[in-house]
């Protein structure tokens, strides 16, 4: 895997170990950056698929933080000649090291790559993805069959 860390703390080597047992993306590198944020740390990655690049960005300075994360949808009964609804089902997260954010980060945008350059389907399927990293950063060991587990909800 190509990986590149413009933060100080995360050198390469670091950055390898902690994403070992993960899916590699292909030909794509992977690009880690600080995050500084303003009130409170919060994730941000991204896939640029025409730099074929994953950027994943660690907040700095890094304290623990958490994130409510929806991983699926269920539709709820609307009155008739109305829109439907639906009730977001979602789980909470305490990301207690740079590790964990980074594993988060690149399952999620791992998906978003497999999803267009492997199954060839639209890539903006931001509940698979969420879903996907969910049941799978904290795993030593993750493979494309985890992936077609995370198409449907369980």
């Amino acid at each position: 895997m190509d990986v590149s860390s413009a933060v100080p703390d995360l050198p390469v080597e670091d950055v390898v170990t902690m994403l070992a047992g993960l899916p590699e993306p292909g030909d794509y590198s992977v690009h880690v950056k600080p995050l500084r944020y303003r009130d409170r740390p919060h994730l941000a990655a991204w896939t640029d698929f025409e730099d074929r690049s994953i950027t994943l960005q660690v907040p700095e300075p890094f304290f623990p933080f958490g994130e409510i994360v929806p991983y699926g949808a269920k539709r709820r009964r609307s009155g008739k000649g109305t829109r439907p609804r639906f009730i977001w089902l979602t789980e909470g997260i305490t990301f207690r090291t740079p590790e964990e954010v980074l594993r988060f980060s690149y399952c999620h945008e791992w998906m978003h790559w497999w999803l267009r350059e492997v199954r060839g389907t639209a890539s903006a399927a931001e509940t698979t993805c969420d879903r996907f990293a969910l049941h799978n950063f904290r795993r030593r060991s993750v493979t494309e069959a985890d992936a077609l587990l995370s198409l449907k909800r369980r």
